[in-house]
């Protein structure tokens, strides 16, 4: 007997072959049978109609932060309600273990630095997770069979340095005994399920205490020799952040892409491709590294966004700002005398300079400010000004725009809640895109869900892409855009038997009105441990959701199933090799 049968759908299979009318049928958590329709003889538990409906295989998210948050949220919202079934996390050299059992501290240092380097909420991270591994396999072990996606995670390569190096990892360079303990512990998170290697060295990673963080202090030969430990382990890869991610890369971070994925004979995935129409050169740029690793015996794939995902700004809080050369030392200073320098016009001449410099990087774009719109405010002086756009309010009192900025969030001790309007919204950064996702190399993705939680929500890129390719810019059609969403990544990371409506896959799927798929506008809510607040974003058009055969969404509701699975390298990924 099947366990569902979901009747007269239109099944858009993640091949990119064109949709077709079936009945598909799940037992034990697989897909039994994909039929014509009506042609299904076996009884079914439960059924339902989906005429009119699109059955496609469950989202793979390639980028997210969930590390933490499936302690005390295991439906990975907002991911799940928009049909992603499967993440990838321990990003960006981050994780939450190994910890080194003879130093407690090392669990407090782990949470201070992810609050500041991916916007986690301290308090939810203190009274949501239990924090009671030491190894990275414990890690695993205590989210296996309480989760409701299926998780894949990195070994974060600052964890792997504090465990052996300890306050030496922040700074210091390993001895070769040292480099032998990381390589012992790296090859035993490996055997345990790990993933990979997940590394930074990126200028806008810092810890707790405001210094470069761990791994960006290793030099190549520590992460040439991690990479050729990938190599040993079966269904492992790459990912790696540089500071040119953000912009272009330079010829050394290239050289460095090119050596570890040719080493690891393995891919190598980073985030995040910037399109913009304005900066023409940097896709090119970014795309030399694939070039030269394919040559290499390597493949380098960019992450890149398919929508444009608002992130809020702040003059009184740790954020982008912060990031622009010249800003951070300003924007550090306690409240009153940051407002004393920010009312400074030299002050501001001079930060409104570095904005605009080839320093600057991708945060250029920030300097904008006549088309930031101000959000949430908290005085009596800004009453009525939520909703406008700074260049208006300064038109009308007379002000230069950065100076208007200041003015209003200096009414409300720095608490406004700013929203900078994109810069790369016009026809030609689009067309752009379209050009740029069809590169082999090139992969959609980089959400960085479950973090950064009260500036951004990139979760639901899936169904706000989606509902664009159906009823807006119509850019890549339904098919394509599904595979770029499901077995693209799924063949990346090679995922047994997901990613794909076939007969004997894993039962992840997703099924949505094509008249009505998109994502609602993010708000504030405050629904973590402590009432710490986070951006969350609701499901549109999406029927349900199913996790190894499972449902565990209807109607944009967790049902309160876990089916999930850990998934571990070598037993749930095969290898995909670049040689």
């Amino acid at each position: 007997m099947l366990d569902h049968l979901i009747k007269g759908a239109t099944v858009v299979d993640g091949t990119g072959a064109p949709a077709y009318t079936a009945d598909v049928g799940i037992r034990n958590g697989r897909i039994a049978v994909v039929a014509e329709p009506g042609t299904v003889t076996e009884s079914a538990a439960t059924s339902e109609d989906a005429a009119g409906r699109v059955l496609a295989p469950g989202f793979v998210d390639p980028h997210t932060h969930y590390d933490a948050q499936l302690f005390w949220d295991p439906y990975a919202t907002p991911s799940l309600n928009h049909g992603v079934t499967t993440v990838a996390g321990g990003n960006c050299g981050f994780t939450l273990a190994p910890l080194n059992p003879d130093r407690p501290e090392d669990a407090d240092y782990t949470r201070r630095m992810m609050s500041k380097v991916e916007g986690m909420s301290l308090v939810a991270l203190e009274e949501g997770a239990p924090w009671s591994w030491s190894s990275f396999g414990e890690y695993l072990d205590a989210l296996e069979g309480r989760v409701a996606v299926n998780a894949g995670f990195m070994v974060g390569h600052c964890a792997l340095r504090r465990y052996v190096m300890g306050a030496d990892a922040v700074g210091g360079q390993p001895t070769p005994g040292q480099l032998d303990e990381m390589l012992r512990l790296f090859h035993e998170a490996m055997d345990a399920g790990a993933w990979g290697l997940s590394t930074t060295q990126s200028s806008t990673h810092s810890d707790g205490d405001g210094k470069p963080v761990a791994s960006r202090h290793a030099k190549p030969e520590e992460l040439l020799a991690l990479s050729r430990a990938v190599a040993e382990h079966e269904g492992t890869q790459l990912e790696a952040i540089v500071a040119g991610c953000l912009d272009q890369f330079s010829d050394d971070e290239i050289d460095l892409f090119v050596e570890m994925s040719a080493a690891a004979g393995r891919p190598l995935n980073w985030n995040v491709l910037t399109i913009d129409s304005a900066v023409p050169e940097r896709v090119p740029r970014q795309l030399v590294a694939s070039e030269r690793a394919r040559k290499s015996g390597g493949r380098i794939v960019a992450l890149t966004m398919p929508i444009l995902t608002p992130m809020n700004m702040s003059l009184g809080t740790f954020c982008a700002l912060n990031l622009i050369p010249g800003w951070g030392d300003i924007l550090g200073l306690p409240v009153p005398e940051r407002v004393a320098e920010l009312r400074d016009p030299d002050v501001r001449a001079g930060m409104l300079r570095h904005a605009a410099s080839k320093e600057a990087g991708v945060f250029r774009r920030l300097a904008n400010f006549d088309r930031y719109v101000i959000g949430d405010t908290y005085s009596k002086e800004n009453e009525g000004l939520t909703g406008r756009v700074v260049g208006d309010i300064a038109a009308e009192r007379g002000q230069e725009a950065f100076q208007c900025l200041v003015e209003i969030c200096a009414n409300d001790d720095l608490r406004t809640v700013l929203w900078p309007m994109p810069a790369d919204n016009d026809p030609a950064s689009w067309a752009l895109r379209q050009e740029t996702w069809q590169h082999e190399d090139v992969m959609l993705g980089g959400s960085d869900a479950g973090a950064h939680l009260d500036r951004m929500c990139g979760a639901p890129y899936t169904t706000r892409f989606i509902g664009d390719c159906l009823r807006g810019r119509k850019l890549v059609g339904l098919e394509q855009a599904v595979k770029m969403l499901t077995d693209d990544p799924a063949q990346l990371f090679g995922l047994r038997g997901r990613g794909r409506i076939e007969e004997g896959f894993h039962a992840d799927l997703v099924l949505f009105d094509p008249e009505r798929i998109d994502a609602g506008k993010a708000t504030l809510v405050h629904d973590l441990p402590g009432d710490s607040p986070r951006l969350d974003s609701k499901a549109i058009g999406i029927n349900a959701v199913w996790v190894n055969g499972v449902e565990a969404i209807r109607e944009d509701r967790v049902t309160g199933a876990t089916p999930g699975t850990v998934l571990r390298s070598g037993r749930d990924t095969r290898t995909v090799s670049t040689k």
